[in-house]
């Protein structure tokens, strides 16, 4: 199947925030647009919003005027449910309810032609329920845009039990002729970006409820060793934390309380106080400038003796006089150092060899042996934080949960790995894909880490996923260390 045609008409219903920035996607595409809402004069309003917004990139020379009068004619709001009719796609943004998008389905079929195709924009609920009782299931599909629709590239594409393999190849091209990047998904809880983000808010929020560090010494662990763009804290602040619990608890529901999902108590506990985020002027950092900006914890200048360090250190050991200095693999400094019969400093997974930060737990050791190591480091351009010497370290442990997480999704059919790497890059923004990763740094590797969690803490939320452990047991690209 073809993308839908431009001479065809798109219909969305719902004029907020998501509804118009679909809206302005597809006439940007060169469709003739009908926006609806059930408030009056809401569709207007945002009609007249796009274009305001249009027009100012055209005053700072990032569009051409004419372009931007031909979007702003594509769209039209539409006055009433019955001026949608002559539309060949649906596309509905309203409030997350059932019952809701079930009644406007409904009455979508029986004023549509029967050819048209009912997409949902929803980012949680099922497809496959949200059709049922239709008298044409087979024409419904999820196409999941992300805010703001007009900028963030994914559109996840969802299939319901009943929808046409016809009308989910229609929505993959139409989304790519618009311009966007597509993830195809089996109809499960969270989809793709919603089930896989989960682990790297639900680690960071173990790790501060661990006392293993700060919120801004964990933001700062992930953004500059682990080169995400945004720290999880940040990040929950900017969602909002009650829209972020609200989305754990949800999937933490629907896969029957699976401790892979647990929410936080943390986080419950903020919702409750009001400290929703950047909204309320307060979540896990302050907004109101009553607070200085917390600073993420780092060592000082150390004065020990100085070792160049090998270009491969992020990946070998390396011998720091009696120390020796080794990547994780998910097991204490303390406990490596027991094996290995002398002392160690183990350090956390890097995003690459240009990340300013590195992570570091160590086992016992004399203060001139530790002075060295934070110098040797230091010598080498880092800024040096060392952690509480807890299994997995810091982004070693969200990194193997988050690909935990991607094959525990493809051993479910929800999505295949090249799908669950392109969703999470271009839905959230992650460096690489969890699957990219966790091959790229060893199936082996990812599984002992995940082993070594397990062990120490007995929380079944880190069982390795079936396929993960037969991939890594199978030719993996890399075994634990020593």
């Amino acid at each position: 199947m073809a993308a839908l045609p431009k001479n065809e008409i798109v219909a969305v219903i719902g004029a907020g925030t998501m509804g118009a920035g679909i809206a302005q996607v597809a006439a940007q595409a060169g469709h003739t647009v009908f926006l609806y809402d059930v408030v009056d004069g809401a569709a207007a309003k945002a009609v007249a919003r796009t274009a305001a917004a249009l027009q100012k990139r055209v005053a700072d020379g990032k569009l051409d005027k004419d372009d931007c009068a031909g979007i702003v004619g594509r769209m039209q709001a539409a006055k009433s449910m019955d001026d949608l009719a002559p539309a060949a796609l649906f596309i509905e943004a309203i409030a997350e309810d059932m019952d809701i998008k079930r009644k406007l389905f409904a009455g979508l079929e029986a004023l549509a032609r029967p050819e048209a195709i009912l997409a949902t924009n929803t980012s949680t609920l099922s497809v496959t329920a949200m059709a049922a009782g239709l008298t044409r299931p087979e024409r419904v599909v999820g196409m999941h845009f992300f805010n703001p629709a007009q900028v963030m590239k994914l559109v996840e594409v969802i299939r319901g039990m009943a929808s046409d393999p016809a009308v989910i190849d229609t929505i993959e091209d139409t989304a790519k002729a618009w311009g966007k990047v597509t993830a195809r998904s089996r109809s499960t809880p969270g989809f793709i970006v919603n089930r896989c983000a989960r682990p790297y808010y639900g680690e960071a929020l173990r790790l501060l409820e661990e006392g293993v560090a700060d919120a801004a010494t964990l933001d700062a662990i992930m953004t500059e060793a682990g080169g995400f763009r945004m720290g999880p804290f940040a990040l929950m602040d900017l969602i909002g934390n009650d829209i972020n619990y609200r989305s754990t608890r949800s999937v933490f529901e629907a896969y029957g309380a699976d401790p892979r999902y647990r929410p936080s108590l943390i986080q419950q506990e903020m919702v409750e106080a009001g400290w929703l985020g950047r909204k309320t002027g307060r979540g896990f950092y302050r907004y109101d400038g009553k607070d200085a900006a917390p600073i993420a914890a780092s060592e000082p200048k150390a004065d020990g003796r100085a070792a160049p360090l090998p270009d491969n250190w992020q990946s070998a050991p390396v011998e720091l006089g009696p120390v020796t200095l080794l990547p994780t693999d998910g097991r204490r400094a303390a406990d490596v150092a027991r094996a290995l019969k002398r002392p160690v400093a183990v350090h956390d997974l890097q995003f690459d060899a240009a990340s300013k930060r590195v992570v570091i737990a160590l086992s016992a050791m004399a203060d001139a042996e530790r002075r060295d190591v934070i110098a040797s480091l230091q010598a080498a351009g880092l800024t040096v934080t060392v952690v509480a010497d807890w299994p997995g370290l810091v982004v070693m442990r969200t990194v193997a949960m988050l690909a935990n997480e991607a094959y525990e999704a493809m051993l479910q059919g929800v999505a295949d790995g090249d799908a669950i790497d392109r969703a999470m890059r271009f839905g959230v923004n992650y460096p690489r894909g969890p699957v990219e990763w966790a091959r790229m740094g060893g199936l082996g590797r990812i599984v002992a880490v995940l082993d070594a969690i397990h062990a120490a803490t007995g929380d079944p939320r880190y069982r390795v996923a079936m396929n993960l452990r037969l991939a890594a047991r199978d030719g993996g690209p890399s075994s634990p260390l020593p």
